[in-house]
């Protein structure tokens, strides 16, 4: 029987995959956010997005994603966070969610994490309960918090 292999932090926590989640971290203004690994298709450069007349406020518009249209939520307006002007670092991270592509509007992509699932807190440190909804856990790894994000909820399907 083949010994399974075992990471550790610098604490010599164990961190291996079969304790955790790995998730995609990247940047709304200030704040780090998180979502699965096996939610995200690509994180692609912002590029031209056509504007979508009578949309939902936080749909930002499409964008043409290898002769398919992929609709685009602007996050920050999504969550009630204030506006930032894009920048080189800006992405669009292209996510699917039951069977729906959608592409997110992020400032920029940190890394991919592995964060143990117990040190994830899954009772939603938030008192909104119209902001409360978006989440699906906060990720503690050493002291940095990862805010973990429910995409269903975001994007808008029946749960």
């Amino acid at each position: 029987m083949a010994k399974q292999e075992v990471l550790t932090n610098d604490l010599g926590e164990d961190i291996s995959m079969g304790e955790g989640i790995q998730i995609v971290a990247f940047k709304l203004r200030d704040e780090e956010y998180g979502v699965n690994i096996f939610q995200v298709q690509e994180i692609r450069n912002l590029v031209d997005i056509t504007r979508v007349p009578f949309s939902a406020s936080y749909i930002k518009g499409v964008i043409n994603l290898r002769g398919s249209v992929l609709p685009v939520i602007d996050l920050k307006k999504r969550l009630g966070l204030e506006p930032t002007p894009y920048t080189d670092k800006t992405r669009i991270v292209t996510v699917k969610v039951g069977d729906l592509p959608v592409g997110m509007l992020v400032d920029s992509v940190t890394e991919v994490l592995t964060i143990r699932s117990k040190l994830v807190d899954t009772k939603k440190a938030i008192n909104d309960k119209d902001i409360g909804k978006f989440l699906s856990g906060i990720g503690n790894m050493d002291g940095r918090l990862v805010i973990m994000l429910n995409l269903e909820e975001i994007v808008g399907l029946p749960g």
